[in-house]
């Protein structure tokens, strides 16, 4: 008798703290969801510009090297100024050390932003293939012009070059991709100035 009493006495959860503990675990699992989505977001924010920047730097180190070459083997910096502005930068080389002949691939080079694919385009006449893209996925490059005048050492900004142009200002901007639950336009601005080695001024100096 004693031990069917004990077993009558025994309690199980009543049906308001089932729902407790249901709407308890409902709202922990809501609280840690949130927090991981954050995580993934800022981890897929942070790795797009990892990206950008590593693609932007790769692109500057490709545009420095030629572009610090411009008026090897000639008697001038190098640039093109009619076609040089803003928006692209046309410069020559030679060498073959001749002031006459520019026809070797290398010599005569153009870059510019191509809206159409979003790349920086490298141009060259007596290349093949004549164009290929050096990055895409930026949103602009643009190109500023450091000119000396005499042998003063302070230069002025513009933006079109001249034949006292000595150093070249090269910026690059990526849009970053969307990112869900992170703020959006969110860009990565790249600049580097390229001193042109060739230019009268830089010459001077040596």
């Amino acid at each position: 008798m004693m031990a069917k009493k004990e077993i009558k006495e025994q309690k199980g959860f009543s049906v308001v703290e089932l729902i407790l503990s249901m709407t308890l675990i409902l709202v922990l699992l809501a609280v840690v969801s949130t927090i991981f989505a954050d995580a993934v977001g800022i981890r897929d924010r942070e790795s797009s510009k990892t990206d950008a920047l590593t693609a932007s730097q790769a692109a500057l180190n490709v545009l420095s090297r030629e572009i610090s070459n411009s008026g090897y083997g000639l008697t001038h910096n190098g640039i093109v100024t009619a076609d040089s502005d803003e928006s692209q930068l046309h410069f020559r080389t030679n060498s073959d050390n001749s002031d006459l002949t520019i026809s070797s691939p290398g010599e005569d080079v153009t870059y510019f932003f191509d809206t159409a694919t979003n790349s920086i385009v490298r141009y060259d006449p007596n290349d093949t293939p004549q164009t290929s893209a050096v990055i895409n996925r930026v949103s602009s490059v643009t190109f500023q012009y450091f000119d000396y005048f005499g042998a003063s050492s302070t230069p002025t900004l513009s933006d079109t070059a001249s034949t006292n142009t000595g150093r070249v200002r090269v910026t690059v901007t990526v849009i970053l991709d969307e990112v869900q639950g992170q703020p959006t336009g969110q860009t990565v601005t790249y600049t580097s100035d390229v001193t042109l080695r060739n230019s009268n001024y830089m010459l001077n100096q040596y």
